[in-house]
């Protein structure tokens, strides 16, 4: 059984993008808070007189490096008739402060008639990203350009998701009944990670590793992540409806603890559920490894082929080990696997982030990091990029021949 996962215009109607120019960065600091209009930002907001849009104001950076504030965009005529010019305004506000020379901004239009305005550093991960969500060109121009999103787009696929999840947007939850029958057995309660892993296995009795590594990978992870967000939906609107009391007062840090403990559990949940998957498919092609060894100090990597045995053999062909480290977001963290395994000259990692920048994977090349992506999330990267990258199966066939 399949589960519809949502259109990108379900969301959103339209996008425009632009390059910042070091005048633009003064105004945005300024009094004069306003962004030139352009053909392609009329196109997506037409040519009224005035119209005041509520509008939420985001910077994403890198790692843990988030503004977000909630304001209003004003697009309005600037000049009399029979002269048009039409100019977006905006209030000052910490994340147009943060901006500088050479970012890329974006505004889109959601369905429910709100503005979404993103600030990401240029040439980064993020910027691909989004420009691969909207589907705009690679290079954003100095004037905007804008995306219609009609109901012909696809359906949002894992990489989607886990985009608009960095924008804070959720993802509205459909095929609810199977999702709820799967989860019957839980009775309102989360498990383990290992367990809620097998669980979502089983949800699919028609995945089978042996047929496709990349498409099992993925289908566990999708039907898991569904199932969390369904179950988490549930626990947590219980616990919403209770309330934050401490006698007759607002338990303030009942409800902040609450609410980190969410957001911890979802980070750390998709790590888990990628290495619980991953470790199913090795055991399933008889693969000879080691989950969490220790190699020197406290070095631990996720995986390491064929084990911690071989690995301290001295005597064991170090060209026939390998290094696997599992990060299901990339950012900065991929340095981590550099130190784990001395012995192991070309280390490899696994990580669901789409769209890494090429400068990024450069600097992986550099230092002998092979990355891996599953095969359906080799089309967000660009062509120069895919040619480098390896998928589950073609790892997999190389430990096999190590082995």
């Amino acid at each position: 059984m399949t589960i519809r996962r949502g259109l990108l215009s379900d969301y959103f109607n339209g996008v425009a993008v632009k390059r910042l120019r070091t005048v633009e960065i003064d105004a945005l600091r300024s009094n004069q808070r306003e962004f030139n209009s352009s053909n392609q930002l009329k196109k997506m907001l037409g040519t009224p007189d005035r119209v005041r849009y509520t509008a939420r104001f985001l910077w994403l950076g890198g790692e843990q490096d988030a503004l977000a504030e909630d304001g209003f965009l004003t697009w309005y005529e600037s000049r009399k008739p029979p002269r048009r010019e039409h100019r977006l305004y905006f209030p000052s506000n910490a994340v147009c402060a943060a901006a500088s020379e050479g970012d890329t901004l974006f505004i889109a239009r959601r369905t429910n008639d709100t503005l979404l305005a993103i600030i990401v550093p240029g040439d980064s991960t993020i910027q691909n990203q989004l420009l691969w969500l909207f589907g705009l060109d690679e290079q954003p121009a100095l004037r905007f350009e804008s995306m219609d999103i009609g109901a012909e787009a696809a359906e949002l696929d894992f990489a989607a998701r886990c985009i608009l999840d960095e924008l804070g947007i959720e993802i509205e939850e459909t095929e609810v009944d199977l999702l709820d029958e799967i989860l019957s057995k839980l009775k309102g309660q989360f498990p383990t990670t290992a367990a809620f892993s097998e669980l979502a296995r089983h949800s699919l009795p028609d995945v089978n590793p042996l047929d496709g590594a990349d498409a099992a990978l993925m289908a566990w992870l999708e039907r898991e992540e569904a199932m969390f967000r369904r179950l988490e939906r549930t626990i947590v609107g219980e616990r919403l409806k209770s309330g934050f009391l401490s006698g007759d007062e607002a338990d303030i840090d009942g409800f902040i603890a609450f609410s980190l403990g969410v957001q911890n559990r979802r980070k750390s949940r998709a790590g888990f559920s990628l290495e619980n998957h991953l470790a199913t498919i090795f055991k399933a092609r008889a693969l000879q490894f080691h989950h969490g060894a220790t190699t020197e100090g406290k070095a631990r990597p996720d995986f390491l082929f064929p084990g911690a045995a071989a690995y301290r053999d001295a005597a064991f062909p170090a060209e026939r080990l390998t290094l696997l480290g599992s990060k299901s977001t990339c950012k900065d963290r991929w340095r981590q696997v550099l130190s784990e395994g001395a012995r192991v000259a070309q280390k490899h990692l696994i990580t669901l982030e789409p769209s890494i920048s090429e400068s990024q994977t450069d600097e992986m090349k550099m230092h002998g990091l092979q990355l891996i992506l599953p095969k359906s999330l080799h089309a967000t990267y660009k062509p120069a990029q895919r040619a480098w990258l390896m998928d589950l199966a073609a790892f997999i066939e190389m430990v096999e021949r190590r082995q």
